[in-house]
């Protein structure tokens, strides 16, 4: 192992960079579906000794260099790591291959390249922290830490794939996110997983194996406190409340063909109405339908024979929640369009609807649309102008549902966000769940879905609240509020769910604090690395 540390720290060129690509996409590995954890061991461990070669190499004083090696040695960590985790964003250019196939570079390699100056920049925070003694793997936790927060929240945000999601994928682990949420998880797991490279520590040959030991117990903190969590987990059911996800597995090319949404709207009702055993009819016993994000190639207001044929298969009994296109009323086609969750009576009638707050970038509207579009590009979703976001996150009641909170597609991806109408007064405006309507369809059977899922659960144990989701693809899934699976569609698969809906929990710490807790974090490893620096 020491020989192994000693190469990567004196390698330069384009082995450094090589080597560092490599552990990036090893680390990769320790997401979702793979969820291989170990994989961050390597991951971290050559971070910590690529920033002890640009110790040595700048021990002259020359600063600059020093700063500039540590950086690029983050970028092509970074770029490993997202290439490898984010490739399946390339099928959503093949979805509609004579539009998009001639950017697919620019998603596979692009989005990750720029993503790339995250870790640069937290490498070179972690720098300035740097010492000989074992404070410095609370440097790189701090510094690359702080990158991924603000990953987190910069240019609109992406948390996708953050450190923490490693621990986040798993019940037993994630139970801690109830008390510092996912970016609190983050420095504490690179923290643990960058302790082991201090068994090659000669500065202090007596002392190597502190930090191991000390990230031992963190772990079997962590591990202890979700298995005591979990043993004492119970959960209830809400009365009265039936639910039945439907999940069509439509290609995704089919939403961008009008014509085809007669065809669309009746495979929907065929899978709706399916009945579940001799004894159950169709919807007979179900008291809430819900479908995916964006079901229709066509604005469902504005279509009163698909509302007739909804309202014929709902009955008098059920509700139908489902993603839709809404439009301004009294707006003309190309009038301001919204990516929303309706709810459907059995009259036919829209109830209330919620509109998406958190956009996708490229995906449903153009930043800087004039000069992307000079250049060719434009926005996956065929629709002139994109999408307009919502006003604001709000709850949503029908008939028969407590108040829950719609979250449309990647909205369900952003810790402490999922529920912001409802900081002040908790009690009286806290949702009972959290409803994610998402179209994964746009990249097939890959590894996006299973990531996507995995933080969708994740903010059912930070805000204890269950989860209820409906993909068109999958994963469509019934979580409780303390991440567990109860019932779920494997992806790939068309079919339906019928499951009971669970009640929440108490408030989280995180739920009510969502900022104090990770603020905490940071401070106590800003302090460890800050005082390693100065005896230093």
């Amino acid at each position: 192992m020491n020989r192994l540390a000693h190469f990567v720290m004196l390698a330069d060129g384009w082995r450094r960079y090589a080597i560092a690509f490599a552990a990036g996409a090893i680390g990769a590995l320790a997401m979702p579906p793979v969820g291989f954890v170990p994989a961050l061991l390597v991951t971290m461990s050559v971070a910590v000794w690529l920033l002890d070669g640009c110790g040595a190499k700048g021990g002259q004083g020359l600063q600059r260099i020093r700063y500039r090696s540590a950086a690029v040695a983050g970028w092509f960590l970074g770029f490993g790591y997202f290439v490898a985790g984010l490739y399946w964003l390339g099928a959503a250019f093949l979805v509609e291959p004579d539009r998009f196939a001639w950017a697919l570079p620019l998603g596979v390699l692009g989005l990750p390249a720029i993503l790339a100056f995250f870790p640069a920049i937290g490498f070179a925070i972690a720098l300035v922290f740097w010492s000989a003694s074992a404070a410095r793997v609370m440097a790189l936790a701090f510094g690359l830490g702080l990158a991924e927060l603000s990953r987190g929240y910069l240019f609109t945000g992406f948390p996708w794939n953050e450190f923490g999601m490693a621990f986040g994928q798993y019940p037993v682990l994630a139970q801690s996110a109830s008390i510092v949420g996912l970016y609190g998880l983050t420095p504490v797991v690179i923290a643990i997983f960058a302790a082991p490279a201090m068994l090659t520590d000669v500065a202090a040959p007596s002392r190597r194996f502190a930090p191991l030991v000390i990230a031992g117990l963190g772990l079997l903190t962590i591990v202890g406190y979700g298995a005591l969590r979990l043993d004492s987990a119970a959960v209830q059911m809400t009365p009265n409340v039936r639910l039945r996800i439907m999940q069509p597995n439509l290609p995704q090319d089919a939403k961008f063909r009008p014509a085809a949404g007669p065809e669309i709207l009746k495979r929907y009702l065929d899978l709706s109405d399916r009945s579940t055993s001799p004894s159950v009819a169709g919807l007979v016993n179900v008291t809430h339908l819900i479908w995916p994000e964006s079901a229709f190639p066509f604005v469902l207001s504005r279509e009163p024979q698909a509302l007739n044929m909804i309202a014929a298969t709902l009955g008098n009994h059920t509700i139908l929640l489902t993603g839709a296109i809404r439009m301004d009323a009294g707006s003309s086609t190309n009038g301001r369009a919204y990516n929303s969750l309706l709810a459907v009576d059995g009259t036919g009638s829209i109830i209330d609807s919620a509109d998406k707050v958190h956009l996708v970038p490229f995906g449903e509207y153009l930043p800087a649309s004039r000069f992307l579009r000079a250049i060719g590009l434009r926005q996956f979703i065929a629709l002139p102008g994109g999408f307009t976001a919502g006003a604001a996150r709000r709850l949503m009641s029908v008939p028969g549902l407590p108040p829950f909170q719609p979250l449309i597609c990647y909205e369900a991806i952003f810790p402490g966000e999922v529920t912001p109408n409802i900081r002040s007064d908790r009690e009286e405006r806290r949702p009972a769940f959290l409803l994610n309507v998402t179209n994964d369809g746009w990249f097939g059977l890959t590894s996006g879905p299973y990531q996507h899922l995995a933080q969708a659960r994740l903010r059912s144990v930070e805000e204890g609240l269950p989860l209820v989701r409906a993909a068109n693809t999958g994963i469509s899934a019934v979580v409780d509020p303390y991440g567990r699976m109860i019932k779920e569609i494997p992806l790939g698969v068309a079919g339906i769910l019928d499951s009971a809906l669970p009640k929440p929990i108490a408030p989280t710490l995180f739920s009510r604090h969502p900022i104090a807790p990770v603020a905490a974090i940071y401070f106590v490893f800003f302090l460890v690395s800050l005082a390693g620096r100065r005896r230093m």
